[in-house]
């Protein structure tokens, strides 16, 4: 069986979006279940509107989810001189012509022929017309057949049949000499082997134009498959209004790359009821047989579900070092600078239950980085009262006469106090817990003394009792 050579190639005219690396997902699982070959190829032949930090985003968007390539990255651009030499052979087989019929003709038959109701294709007028291209202002149109039908034997959507009468001469070369998108194309795929082509269905009707050109110039077809489109909630075409942003916004939106995989794999493609998946259970189980033809909706509160997943159960070195950079977004900058890695750990085991994000996470860092804190107004109201301000005051004495400021000694010590005045752990764990943090909702209060350490711990306890002895009964 011939080897599985599958590609990925965008055109670097705007950001990496999500549908576009969700085709290379399935691109680079196809080829890595079968043990085949991911080609990664740039199609920057649109000079005005491709730019090389739409390409190095492209690059970048790639590398940050994890999808390598084997061979690659290629540029149209700098293989014109192939594009030229297959068009002229087209050209010598007569399967080609030169075409000098102008833009604005062209036009003009075109609201003509939409007026009275036909095809507004081209009409064919230069077809047999035997020009040549001596004044370099001609370009040159390939030679489709009108009789007959172009049947694809799609691995997505199945038997599509296209009549070919409704498919006009295509341009190959431009009359400046580039080729267009639907032929330079085929001479890629073509002389690079591919063997799959797996694709979004917009490109559905570019099929029955390039099989042809395949055929003419005498290489094998490949098979094809089109993945349906991505919709937003609204069953409207996904946009940045849904969040289809640049793939490097995500990363900015704190997701880590494993959730967007996992995400964007479900988004069209099932295994059983199976949500999440590692990459190796992915490319074991991956198949075109369970890629669905109906479009999928983009859910960003499925894809924050499926992050938290992903922190929730993340090793607490690596989500460490991914976190730091999120600190300045929310002005913890400096002072996140100071952390040390080891109290930076420890940080993330005690906010990764709750963290969807890693904004999220290093906004509920605010506490345990900062020297001093705003209280909650609710929160002071609802706990620190006058009634609780002597049992805070005990506690204080009590905790800074501990030997050592461990998580396991406070929380002992903390038991035996309980015990000793006679209180449930409701009545003081909540006052304690807005003392040291300002918010009603913290990681255990064991872990925040810990984190804050004796000093910290000490001092927030007494402002907190001194709120609570202000605060009106």
């Amino acid at each position: 069986m011939a080897e599985v050579r599958v590609r990925f190639a965008p055109s670097p005219t705007g950001y990496l979006h999500i549908g576009g690396v969700r085709t290379a997902l399935f691109n680079w699982l196809f080829a890595r279940h079968a043990k085949g070959k991911f080609i990664l190829r740039i199609e920057d032949t649109d000079q005005d509107r491709s730019t090389e930090e739409a390409i190095q985003a492209i690059l970048d968007g790639m590398r940050w989810v994890g999808l390598d390539w084997d061979e690659g990255p290629f540029r149209q651009t700098d293989r014109m001189d192939l594009y030229r030499q297959q068009a002229l052979r087209l050209l010598e087989q007569q399967q080609a012509y030169w075409c000098v019929c102008t833009a604005e003709e062209l036009e003009t038959r075109r609201k003509d022929a939409m007026a009275r109701g036909l095809q507004p294709g081209y009409d064919g007028r230069c077809r047999e017309r035997g020009l040549t291209n001596q004044n370099g202002d001609a370009a040159l149109r390939f030679k489709a057949s009108r009789e007959g039908q172009t049947v694809v034997e799609d691995l997505i959507k199945g038997r599509v049949v296209f009549e070919n009468n409704i498919v006009d001469d295509l341009i190959i070369l431009r009359s400046s000499g580039y080729p267009t998108y639907n032929f330079s194309v085929v001479v890629d795929d073509a002389l690079m082997g591919v063997t799959h082509v797996i694709r979004g269905d917009d490109h559905l009707n570019n099929t029955p134009r390039q099989i042809p050109i395949f055929k003419a110039l005498g290489y094998d077809v490949p098979r094809f498959g089109h993945l349906s489109m991505i919709m937003g909630a609204d069953k409207a075409k996904l946009s940045k209004r849904h969040g289809a942003t640049s793939i490097l916004a995500y990363k900015d939106m704190g997701y880590l790359p494993e959730a967007m995989i996992n995400y964007l794999v479900r988004l069209g493609w099932s295994f059983g009821d199976q949500e999440i998946f590692s990459l190796p259970e992915l490319i074991e189980k991956f198949d075109l047989a369970h890629v669905q033809k109906s479009a999928a909706v983009f859910n960003p509160e499925k894809l924050q579900w499926m992050n938290a997943h992903y922190i929730r159960h993340g090793e607490p070195k690596r989500l460490a070092g991914l976190l730091r950079p999120f600190f300045g977004q929310v002005g913890l900058g400096e002072a996140a600078g100071k952390a040390l890695d080891d109290w930076l750990e420890k940080l993330v085991v005690a906010l990764q239950e709750r963290s969807r994000t890693f904004v999220e996470m290093a906004a509920a860092a605010a506490p345990y980085l900062q020297d001093e804190i705003v209280v909650e107004a609710a929160a002071a109201e609802k706990f620190l009262t006058p009634a609780i301000a002597s049992s805070l005051t005990a506690l204080t004495d009590r905790l800074e006469g501990t030997a050592e400021f461990s998580k396991a000694v406070l929380e002992e010590t903390f038991k035996k106090f309980l015990e000793e005045e006679g209180l449930k752990i409701g009545q003081l764990a909540q006052p304690v817990r807005v003392a040291l943090t300002g918010r009603a909702a913290s990681p255990g209060i064991f872990e925040v003394m810990d984190l804050l350490g004796r000093d910290r711990t000490l001092s927030r306890l007494r402002q907190g009792t001194a709120l609570a002895a202000r605060a009106r009964p």
